[in-house]
């Protein structure tokens, strides 16, 4: 057996109004004494599982006290109750703690703990000294309630009066040890892989969806990240910059979707616009290549509309852009496929905007039936 990235939550600066609210932040020391629970949904099982703690954007040292995972009460997402009776500690090269050092990440030794493929996890973490800094490691966006308690109530059947935050901390990454039949596909997106419009603890973005229909041992690394952009860095590293980190360092990944470029396109001057297309299609050869020296197979999704968007600029400059990136992505022969987003949730009678039913209201993200449409537009043989 080997071992296979099977849930993923991209790493980032946690923004001032993400942090954890008082008394978990605030001056001095951040989740000093804190009970850090969250929930998470993965996607190919197996018989032994790791967790990836990250203290990527870490001011300091991130002192580990204690972790466990278990089963959440009911199966479900989003609670604070766990199965007490399936609760298992984590240990660190044999100890019960560990020290994460300041932009480093550590791999949890590998625990006996079985997961059916699509089930639901829940990772406790005690922190008793907390970090000595404000930079916390974090993925704002999951769409997932978490909850913060005082004290350690790593093992604990319940939290009652704990806090609930919608955002993960610190967990990263979680792995399964699988037969050689699987491997995982990264998605390296935005906030449309993010998954903004999607339902809280309902797991419905795009890439949860696709694994709904893909044949059994296909694990999927959803790396989206809101805000992201290919070229710059903004909420989060560049794609360029984060893709070593959050693609070809993860565990058992032989496919890669990259689905992203629509806030480089969106943030250019509209007069930049033909030189904004051309570094992304620049971009994108580079990432092709880096990926594929690693034996990774790289499919390119096409960029979905935003007319009436703010990124929509009177004159349609940004508009030219995204049809000049479209065209090079279905045509350049780069990618080793193309997946269609375009089309698949475009109006027909205008294709600069969304189809109304899957607009998600501010015409660039999509509700959950958009993000159904984009997992239904992903050709399924693509991963046989």
């Amino acid at each position: 057996m080997g071992w296979v990235t099977t849930w993923t939550a991209a790493p980032q600066l946690t923004e001032p109004g993400n942090m954890p609210p008082p008394p978990y932040a605030g001056q001095g020391r951040v989740l000093a004494g804190a009970t850090l629970r969250q929930t998470l949904r993965i996607t190919a099982g197996g018989p032994r599982i790791r967790l990836r703690l990250s203290n990527a954007f870490g001011g300091a040292p991130l002192p580990v006290t204690r972790a466990a995972v278990a089963l959440p009460r009911g199966g479900a997402v989003g609670v604070s109750g766990i199965l007490p009776e399936t609760s298992r500690p984590v240990t660190f090269s044999g100890r019960g703690s560990a020290v994460v050092p300041k932009g480093a990440h550590v791999v949890c030794d590998p625990l006996d703990f079985e997961v059916a493929p699509g089930s639901v996890l829940t990772v406790s973490v005690h922190l008793a000294e907390g970090t000595a800094s404000g930079d916390l490691t974090s993925h704002p966006g999951s769409r997932t309630t978490s909850y913060l308690a005082a004290g350690d109530l790593v093992e604990a059947a319940g939290l009652a009066g704990a806090t609930a935050v919608d955002h993960w901390y610190l967990l990263s990454g979680v792995e399964v040890a699988a037969g050689p039949g699987t491997a995982a596909i990264a998605v390296l997106g935005d906030s449309l892989t993010d998954g903004r419009g999607s339902t809280t603890n309902g797991n419905d973005r795009w890439p949860d969806q696709l694994f709904d229909r893909l044949p059994p041992g296909v694990a999927v690394a959803n790396q989206g990240l809101g805000g992201n952009r290919v070229l710059a860095d903004g909420l989060g590293p560049s794609a360029l910059a984060r893709l070593d980190r959050d693609v070809l360092a993860q565990s058992g990944v032989r496919r890669l979707v990259v689905f992203e470029g629509v806030n480089d396109l969106g943030t250019a001057e509209p007069d930049a616009r033909s030189r904004v297309a051309a570094d992304l299609v620049a971009a994108y050869e580079q990432i092709v290549v880096r990926a594929q020296a690693r034996d990774l197979l790289v499919y390119g999704a096409t960029l979905t509309p935003f007319g009436g968007h703010d990124y929509d600029d009177p004159e349609g400059c940004r508009e030219a852009a995204r049809q000049q990136v479209n065209d090079w992505i279905r045509t350049a022969g780069r990618f080793d496929a193309v997946i269609d987003f375009d089309r698949a949730v475009r109006d027909p009678a205008d294709p600069r905007r969304l189809l109304p039913a899957y607009d998600e209201g501010d015409h660039l993200h999509l509700s959950p039936a958009g993000y159904r449409a984009l997992a239904e537009a992903v050709p399924l043989e693509l991963f046989r």
